[in-house]
Formats: C-alpha cells, sequence, structure tokens
C-alpha cells in the first residue's frame, strides 16, 4: 500500500520533497536549458540581423559613390579597402575560426589594394561573405558559445568571437558611412522610417 504523507501530521515529509527531488526540481532544471537556449538563440539571432542590416547599408552607399570614389583615399583606407578588409575578417574569424574552414586570409593585401576590383564585385564578395557568415552563425548550438578558439592567436570563446565579429563590421561599415556621406555631400536616410510611427523596420 502507497504510504501517506499529510501535510502538519506525524506522517512526515515525501522523501522526494525532502531530497529536493519534488516537481520545483524538475521544473528548474527543465526551464534552465530552455532559458539557456533561448538567450543563446536571441543573441545569435541578432548578430546576424545585425550583419546582413550593415551590409545592406553598405549597398547603399556603394550605389551612391561612382568607381573611382571607391578607390578615393580621404586621408586613410578607402571604401574599396575597407569592404575587402571586412571580407578578410568574417572570413577569417567565423568562417574559419568558428566555422572550421582553413585560414587563407592575407590581411595586408586588403589595404594595400588600390583599384583593379569593381564596386559590384567588391559588394558581390562582400555580401557572400556575409551569407556564409550568418550560415555558420545561425547553425551554432547554445552548448558551443562556450568552446575555446585561438583566432589571429587570441585565445577566446566562441560566443566572442561573434560578438568581435559583429562588433568590427560594425565598426569598418560605420567609416563606409561617413567616407560616403563626405564624398556625396548627401544624407544616408538611414533612419528615415523613423517618421512614421508605425514603421515595420525590426532592427533599429
Amino acid at each position: 500500500m502507497a504510504k501517506a504523507y499529510l501535510i502538519g501530521t506525524s506522517g512526515g515529509t515525501p522523501p522526494e520533497a525532502e531530497a529536493g527531488t519534488g516537481d520545483n526540481r524538475n521544473m528548474n532544471e527543465t526551464d534552465a536549458p530552455s532559458a539557456a537556449d533561448g538567450l543563446a538563440g536571441e543573441f545569435l539571432s541578432a548578430s546576424t540581423r545585425r550583419l546582413r542590416q550593415f551590409t545592406d547599408r553598405i549597398e547603399v552607399c556603394a550605389a551612391m559613390l561612382t568607381g573611382e570614389q571607391i578607390w578615393v583615399r580621404t586621408g586613410g583606407n578607402a571604401i574599396g579597402n575597407l569592404m575587402l578588409h571586412l571580407a578578410g575578417n568574417l572570413r577569417q574569424w567565423i568562417l574559419s575560426g568558428v566555422g572550421g574552414k582553413p585560414d587563407t586570409r592575407i590581411r595586408e593585401a586588403e589595404f594595400a589594394a588600390t583599384g583593379g576590383v569593381s564596386r559590384e564585385e567588391l559588394f558581390t564578395r562582400l555580401r557572400d561573405v556575409v551569407e556564409e557568415a550568418c550560415e555558420v552563425i545561425d547553425a551554432l548550438p547554445a552548448g558551443r558559445l562556450l568552446e575555446r578558439r585561438r583566432i589571429q592567436n587570441y585565445e577566446i570563446s566562441v560566443l566572442e568571437a561573434v560578438y568581435h565579429a559583429v562588433e568590427h563590421y560594425a565598426q569598418h561599415s560605420a567609416q563606409i558611412f561617413l567616407i560616403t556621406k563626405i564624398l556625396t555631400q548627401k544624407d544616408l536616410a538611414f533612419y528615415g522610417h523613423l517618421k512614421d510611427p508605425a514603421h515595420e523596420a525590426r532592427t533599429p
């Protein structure tokens, strides 16, 4: 016969409650991985959204410039150099460092280039690398984010590698935006949608 346990009687406490093995513990164990997976999923999704958003904005800039302007150096690197650099960095950090592909990057060549590649080809190369990188990031399970990697001789987690890659992409994208504004003297209107309070943009 099953033994009854009554609250407030001498019947005692159920062994599962004493040992902490009751429904509350099971619920917490179930929720913890779910919360971790949700957090990881949101981080990875936000990362790919940002990469694609910045790439769309770089495309806007490229369309506003001539082939010659793409390679104009305004006291620093030309937009063409920055696009080569962004593609090279994503290839090294995400496709190779996280995804496991061979690292064939020659970083110095990205800054040494002075032309010879059209704006259309530059952008196509960049977009292709971004999409490959997004596929690698989207496929990452939560458990792999804490794995260690050595990239450019930095010992870091996969999570930090993704974070750095997006951060780096954003920084140089901003340089491209500024150079475009200087060369064209035009507003890029990236936030024109804010004039409509009911806008449906997903990423700020």
